[in-house]
């Protein structure tokens, strides 16, 4: 059997999954600050039991903003709508066996005009792409996208 190399030619770059987690290019869901109770990771209070990660731009429209400290909209915060976004996820994959799954979720964020907040909120719904595939490791890993992201 010929070697990867014969066929594909050499490597000229890698970048694994753990690296984008420390650079910030994808959110792990693993991190224990996701949580409803203190000690438990919300993927294993949800059920899931594969590592997930979320692209920073789809977790920046779902869940939170990284580049911003404002707070939530009134009744909202971090783990709420982290949840939100799992049990959707959880429901839609249920329904469907494949590696990519899509699904919308529906948010409350706050109303923006001319990139100023204001004090009222806008339900929007986000499409959401998710992802099984290999991790570093060739370990099932789920990543969760913005459909136009790959």
């Amino acid at each position: 059997m010929p070697e990867q190399d014969d066929i594909f030619g050499e490597v000229i770059s890698i970048y694994t999954r753990a690296q984008a987690i420390a650079d910030g290019v994808l959110v792990d869901l693993s991190d224990l600050s996701f949580t409803f109770r203190p000690g438990l990771p919300i993927l294993k209070e949800a059920g899931i039991k594969f590592p997930v990660a979320m692209t920073s731009a789809a977790f920046a429209r779902t869940v939170q903003d990284p580049d911003t400290d404002e707070p939530f909209p009134p009744g909202q915060d971090v783990s709420g709508r982290l949840w939100d976004v799992l049990t959707v996820f959880k429901l839609y994959a249920r329904r469907n066996r494949g590696d990519i799954i899509l699904f919308p979720v529906s948010v409350q964020n706050w109303v923006r005009i001319n990139g100023k907040r204001k004090t009222s909120v806008k339900q929007e719904t986000v499409d959401l792409k998710a992802v099984c595939g290999p991790g570093d490791n060739a370990e099932p890993v789920i990543t969760i996208m913005l459909p136009d992201e790959d």
